[in-house]
């Protein structure tokens, strides 16, 4: 991990979601330096399944040498955010730096996104970022090195990533606008304000809500990666802002240039690449090499993915394949809607006796149906792309049981050496 260099001691950050995942990894990571921590999040109390309060972020944050200050808050209150501030202010004499982190994600389209959901999305993370900004504003302008940084995505307007899930990027991008138009606002305050991005995904609770368990974990990076590159750019001048800068980037510029550190598991290859950014982690590796660095996570076989081919040559392959054990091991009914070049339905029992494929919607009820471009579905079976990089590339449209789609990626292992 990177080195701290104590240039944070004595400055008070106000993070807000700080209770857990990334927000929690960068207060950890500032108070290695003896910096003053506000944790701003509205969880008092032990959630039944996800770990960490304010209180135990509080002790935390103590025990690596910084201050705390645990806050009960939700962000969507203007009364609660100006107490918040205000309790921090009264503690630590000011705040520094604002770490706007606090977020909320639902990946539902349109008709299945009820307005209560949308209402949560954009008041945690667009008017909530506003929010935090505007009433730490004073403090931050009476700051000898201010800063604000919103963990939000560059603004990327290819439509794939409004598809699907409007009122998450919506929302989210409404934390990117703030950097947009802050950073020149406060320009002359000498306020810098900066959006930090990961190139993954990074395995917190939101990335779990996903399912996929331990294989999930194994295409993610730890949130510390986050935390490296937040402080880096938290110590700079205010000359540094306006920026949307991606997290392993941040930290090349920094001469750090092994990112394997930063994988759940060393050595995986496959990371999942996070939403917004149409290029993933292999598009770093020239930048690391020409710094001098040797990307461990960079040791595939550097194929390139397969531009076409016979998608009813899968099928006859995927029937060959079939068995007894792997019914029993998968245990579901499948439904590909390809598109492009080889439009078509096909089906996959791996539910029913030995397994069956067939041309044309299952006889069956399908518990999971994959809509995608028939290229993309060559390569996916060829081990060339996997189904959750193409899910968050937005080239995979899954409808059902999720965590039975994750099942057919045991499959794809047996099928690479035969594509």
């Amino acid at each position: 991990m990177a080195a701290n260099t104590g240039k944070l001691l004595g400055k008070t950050l106000f993070i807000t979601g700080a209770s857990r995942g990334i927000g929690k990894s960068i207060a950890l990571k500032a108070a290695k330096d003896g910096a003053n921590i506000v944790i701003a999040a509205k969880t008092g109390t032990p959630h039944p399944k996800l770990p960490g309060t304010i209180y135990t972020t509080a002790a935390e944050v103590e025990a690596a040498g910084g201050k705390a200050l645990a806050c009960l808050v939700d962000i969507r209150f203007e009364d609660e955010v100006e107490r918040a501030v205000e309790s921090a202010v009264e503690k630590f004499g000011g705040i520094d730096i604002l770490v706007n982190n606090a977020s909320a994600i639902s990946l539902t389209g349109t008709s299945a996104t009820p307005m209560k959901k949308y209402d949560l999305m954009n008041g945690i993370n667009g008017r909530g970022t506003y929010l935090c900004s505007r009433v730490c504003l004073p403090y931050l302008k009476k700051s000898k090195s201010p800063h604000i940084l919103n963990i939000s995505p560059p603004l990327n307007m290819n439509p794939k990533w409004f598809k699907g899930h409007v009122a998450y990027t919506m929302a989210k991008y409404g934390m990117s606008m703030c950097v947009l138009g802050m950073s020149e606002e406060f320009k002359d305050e000498g306020i810098a304000v900066n959006a930090l991005w990961p190139r993954t995904g990074i395995y917190t609770a939101a990335m779990q809500m996903l399912g996929g368990g331990d294989e999930i974990a194994a295409q993610c990076r730890k949130p510390e990666i986050m935390a490296d590159a937040a402080y880096w750019m938290m110590c700079q001048g205010s000359d540094f802002t306006g920026n949307f800068a991606i997290d392993d980037e941040i930290l090349v510029n920094a001469g750090i240039h092994d990112m394997d550190q930063y994988s759940c598991i060393p050595g995986s290859t496959n990371l999942l690449p996070d939403f917004f950014l149409d290029e993933g982690p292999e598009v770093l590796q020239q930048k690391i090499l020409d710094a001098g660095g040797k990307p461990a996570f960079m040791t595939g076989s550097g194929a390139k993915p397969q531009g076409s081919g016979d998608s009813a040559k899968v099928f006859t392959q995927l029937e060959a394949l079939m068995s007894e054990d792997m019914v029993k091991s998968i245990g579901g009914v499948f439904q590909f809607n390809l598109q492009g070049a080889e439009d078509g339905i096909w089906y996959v029992d791996l539910k029913n006796g030995t397994g069956t494929v067939g041309k044309g919607p299952p006889p069956t009820e399908a518990g999971c149906t994959m809509t995608m471009d028939s290229d993309d579905f060559i390569k996916m079976f060829a081990g060339q792309l996997k189904p959750t990089s193409a899910f968050m590339m937005g080239k995979l449209k899954i409808k059902g049981d999720m965590a039975l789609a994750m099942k057919l990626e045991k499959l794809m292992g047996k099928m690479k050496s035969n594509l």
